[in-house]
């Protein structure tokens, strides 16, 4: 993970922190061997974001989820799996790339068939720069719509 992917994974932990104080955020929580991108547990509640900035498999990490949710790895009554997309995953001709798609369906098949378990895919609307590009303007403001967004899930 690069600078930039780990200061908007920082501070999207500090925003979900902030609009729901009820979970304890922390940022690569493991469950099993798979690290996290940023997780909100509670007593019954637990939450994972995964945050697919430029992954060839954005499926893996929350496939395996469902794997650990499915074993009991994941002893909470509710288990929510959210995935957000950054920009390099829409297609400049519209709508998304395959990858992505893949992704959601992985998911989606995944919270149908296991108990307790919720996904949500949505689009987290900053587009990484490519190698030694700049930041992307109003990055921060962003990630605070993304939170509000989660929040309003959760």
């Amino acid at each position: 993970m690069g600078e930039f992917a780990a200061d908007v994974r920082d501070r999207l932990r500090e925003a979900l922190a902030e609009r729901r104080p009820d979970l304890d955020w922390e940022t690569e929580h493991r469950v099993s061997r798979t690290p996290v991108d940023v997780a909100g547990v509670g007593d019954d509640r637990f939450v994972a974001v995964e945050i697919e900035w430029r992954r060839a498999d954005p499926a893996n990490n929350t496939a395996k989820l469902f794997y650990y949710a499915d074993e009991g790895r994941l002893d909470h009554d509710e288990v929510v799996v959210c995935q957000l997309f950054s920009g390099y995953y829409d297609l400049a001709s519209g709508g998304v790339s395959s990858k992505r798609e893949v992704a959601e369906f992985v998911g989606e098949t995944a919270a149908e068939s296991v108990d307790r378990v919720a996904f949500h895919p949505r689009r987290l609307p900053v587009d990484p720069p490519k190698r030694g590009g700049e930041r992307p303007e109003g990055w921060r403001e962003r990630v605070a719509r993304a939170a509000d967004e989660l929040a309003a899930l959760l």
